[in-house]
């Protein structure tokens, strides 16, 4: 065996017939694989509830036609402060607070790409689609968003990455490798940040915290999905173009690092992982012709999520669209269901 393909393909065999070996009841194995995740992800500073003061800062406020669109920045937790936009419908009345959603952009050029403007903050021509302006089209479902800047991205890449590669796209590899060496991983810190902007969310006097939903496409549903199976706060969610199997999709081609869990092979495939968020709401969004997240490994993700909203009685609360297109978001369900599972209040 000169080339490594086979020695890697028994290795993930090895594996999957130990996980399948050590499985009994999903309720039963539910918590000890929720630490397992915590530990794989590693160590942060996030304190749920608690943590340092938001220290919040205004540093735009836009009047569009149908909402008002803020860009706000707030501390996390260990010195790191995070960009976001808020999208506030302007049909909410004087006093009334509606669910609140956290939209995660992919990769790309970070949060301006959800709220409708290019990377420069200009705004993005329309084309029609519902993906012109994600945030918007939650609005206009009565939904207060909250798109953050993913750490990494835009404004959050790493200044040694500007000075020596000023067109970089993002510091994923870089802020990846070196958090690894510390025993702590990208996935994580994302993940941790995520709660830490449910708790500014749940803060706002226009949110209602005890309907808090998310939604993410790409590498924004690796933080969707994460922070979600963390959060028990998070009612309803929507992973888009990322729900899949690690074996058919991050390790079956070249991806960002990023996706990359340490171990998490050893206790999970990425469909348990997903399965974590049950009993409350999941939605999975598919592009059929989707290159790196195949549709075909993206239906059995979908197939053992079924037993596991089946297992935990929640059979009603999961969902899944298979739509024509590639890797690109569609929306043409999940933003409804969003919407409708958040203002059927917690669930």
């Amino acid at each position: 065996m000169v080339k490594p393909d086979g020695y890697l393909e028994r290795i993930y065999d090895e594996l999957q017939r130990r996980r399948e070996e050590e499985s009994g009841s999903w309720k039963d194995g539910r918590d000890r694989l929720l630490e397992k995740l915590k530990q794989a992800l590693g160590e942060f500073e996030y304190s749920p509830g608690g943590g340092e003061p938001f220290e919040p800062v205004l540093l735009e406020r836009v009047e569009l036609e149908e909402a008002v669109r803020e860009r706000v920045e707030f501390a996390t937790f260990g010195g790191l402060r995070m960009p976001a936009y808020v999208m506030i419908p302007k049909a909410l009345k004087p006093g009334e607070r509606a669910p609140g959603v956290l939209l995660w952009h992919g990769h790309g050029y970070g949060s301006r790409s959800v709220v409708g403007l290019q990377e420069d903050g200009s705004p993005r021509p329309a084309t029609g689609k519902l993906s012109d302006n994600i945030a918007l089209e939650l609005a206009r479902r009565g939904l207060v968003v909250i798109a953050p800047e993913v750490v990494g991205f835009g404004d959050r890449k790493l200044e040694r990455d500007l000075v020596k590669e000023p067109t970089i796209g993002n510091s994923c590899y870089n802020l990846s490798v070196s958090l690894l060496m510390t025993g702590r991983t990208t996935a994580g810190l994302r993940a941790y940040e995520a709660m830490r902007a449910a708790d500014y969310l749940a803060s706002r006097p226009e949110v209602d915290a005890e309907r808090l939903g998310n939604i993410g496409h790409s590498g924004g549903g690796t933080v969707a999905s994460l922070s979600a199976a963390l959060d028990s706060r998070i009612k309803a969610s929507v992973v888009g173009i990322y729900g899949n199997t690690y074996r058919g999709s991050i390790l079956a081609m070249r991806h960002c690092l990023c996706n990359y869990i340490p171990g998490i092979l050893q206790h999970a495939e990425m469909p348990d992982l997903l399965g974590l968020i049950a009993p409350r709401a999941l939605f999975i969004e598919a592009g059929i012709g989707d290159p790196i997240f195949p549709a075909n490994t993206a239906r059995e993700a979908v197939r053992q999520l079924k037993e596991i909203y089946a297992e935990m009685e929640a059979a009603d609360r999961f969902e899944s669209d298979f739509f024509e297109g590639k890797h690109e978001v569609s929306g043409r369900k999940s933003f409804e269901w969003l919407a409708a599972a958040l203002k059927g209040g917690p669930s």
